[in-house]
């Protein structure tokens, strides 16, 4: 087996390759995406061997279906969903859900976890309180 393949961030090698899915909704305006695309580079640098995508709901590409569908056929068994909505929703509680089923559907054997919303987690929350009382 290659160095590469066994340098994943997801584990040793004789274990399913992961990825890793940021889901945001879409814009009509093209410069939203720009802080999206930017944590996408910088979790790629912080896990260089990892594979890292971003997926959106609607208005922009790749769709969801899509990303997950290549995935699956380069070999990940495990994909990990973050929604980077900041609150459940219908897109999170209705939406997603769906197009993870669906995904499910086609690739039966695919692991496919999601993460709750950002505020969901206290993290998240400090994080937001310590930019706002921050200097």
């Amino acid at each position: 087996m290659s160095e590469l393949r066994r340098q994943t961030a997801c584990g040793p090698y004789d274990r399913p390759m992961s990825a890793l899915v940021f889901f945001c909704h879409g814009s009509r305006d093209p410069g939203w995406r720009t802080p999206f695309d930017r944590l996408v580079a910088e979790q790629r640098r912080l896990a260089p061997l990892a594979a890292v995508e971003l997926a959106f709901l609607e208005l922009m590409t790749p769709d969801l279906p899509t990303v997950l569908d290549g995935l699956a056929g380069q070999g990940h068994a495990r994909i990990r969903v973050v929604p980077l909505f900041l609150a459940a929703g219908t897109h999170t509680n209705r939406d997603l859900p769906a197009l993870v089923e669906a995904a499910r559907t086609r690739w039966p054997a695919l692991a496919i976890t999601v993460d709750p919303a950002l505020l969901d987690s206290p993290a998240v929350r400090t994080a937001i309180l310590d930019v706002l009382s921050g200097p």
